[in-house]
């Protein structure tokens, strides 16, 4: 079952579909471009043509998708930044492109809060660490120790800058540890060299791992979820294994650009928000272990701006820095 976070407290979005309809006839509005900043096919991918395609119906207007990929993010967040605010361009971001890149690269080409008008967040992914199903370190304390007094582990991440980086630094810093970071281009190939032993760990969002874990191939410690997972009793949190800190969730949000009225943000809230409420929605985006994790305008700003605050404090105690 789909796990939710306050959907209960969402408005009936089919009541106000056919006041979304009239606000879109006065407008005059044309097509929605959805700028997604990641390849077809993975999650962000996903929970953007799910929602967009339930949207689309309540605002009477199409949900087209585009994919911008690159450079961390920062390809399809500027493309999204440079758009005019005038509700037909929204970009499904994420803590990288929306929190993380602000302070890992010093010349982004938009600000990650300046230059968009957070309009909803919609869901959010754990992160779990992971270790070859026949490494010595059966617990996230027995992986530590592996990596303290003149230890030397390795781990993966899927790209340098991503968050499987800065957490799994973050872990290195925190223990004492003495670990090699090994960047892949994608999360894949990253679990299938952890898999094989090539690397000692990899800390991954959980959806592209569980498969393996469920398997036998891959032994998670720890997962960042603040209580075990109904389908993996076994794995303890990361509060449970001692390393709170790693309890940072993947999320995923609507953004458009800066100056968009508050009455369009909020219309376009009440769409793509009521296209969590839909079974079909909830059903495909439970497929792609997602949490819903709802919020309008007022409360994703208030959010977006903590977790600014918060990456920045992680990435000044690790170091990790891109160019950009």
């Amino acid at each position: 079952m789909i796990r939710r976070r306050s959907l209960a407290a969402l408005p009936l979005m089919a009541l106000a579909a056919p006041a979304l309809h009239s606000q879109a006839r006065a407008q005059g509005a044309g097509p929605i471009r959805l700028i997604v900043p990641a390849p077809p096919g993975g999650p962000t991918d996903i929970l953007a043509r799910v929602t967009g395609e339930k949207a689309a119906a309540a605002l009477g207007q199409p949900v087209v998708v585009d994919n911008r990929a690159g450079a961390g993010g920062v390809i399809g967040a500027e493309a999204a930044s440079r758009a005019p605010p005038d509700g037909l361009t929204l970009i499904l971001g994420h803590n990288q492109t929306h929190a993380s890149n602000q302070a890992m690269m010093a010349r982004l080409p938009y600000h990650v809060v300046d230059s968009f008008t957070p309009v909803a967040k919609l869901a959010t992914v754990h992160h779990a660490t992971v270790v070859p199903a026949n490494s010595r370190a059966r617990t996230m304390a027995e992986l530590m120790e592996m990596g303290r007094n003149g230890g030397q582990l390795s781990y993966a991440s899927s790209q340098a800058g991503s968050a499987s980086h800065v957490i799994s630094e973050t872990l290195v810093r925190r223990a004492g540890m003495t670990a090699t970071h090994v960047p892949y281009r994608g999360a894949a190939p990253a679990a299938t060299d952890t898999m094989a032993g090539v690397v000692d760990f990899y800390t991954s969002t959980f959806p592209t791992v569980a498969g393996l874990v469920r398997e036998g191939r891959l032994r998670a410690l720890q997962i960042g979820a603040p209580a075990r997972l109904a389908d993996f009793p076994d794995v303890p949190t990361a509060a449970e294994a001692g390393v709170p800190y790693m309890a940072v969730d993947a999320w995923f949000g609507l953004f458009a650009p800066a100056g968009l009225p508050a009455a369009a943000a909020e219309r376009l809230a009440q769409a793509f928000l009521g296209a969590l409420q839909d079974a079909e929605a909830q059903r495909r985006l439970a497929a792609a272990a997602f949490t819903l994790d709802p919020q309008g305008p007022a409360a994703f700003a208030a959010f977006q701006r903590a977790e600014v605050a918060r990456w920045a404090e992680m990435i000044d105690l690790t170091g990790v820095k891109l160019e950009g």
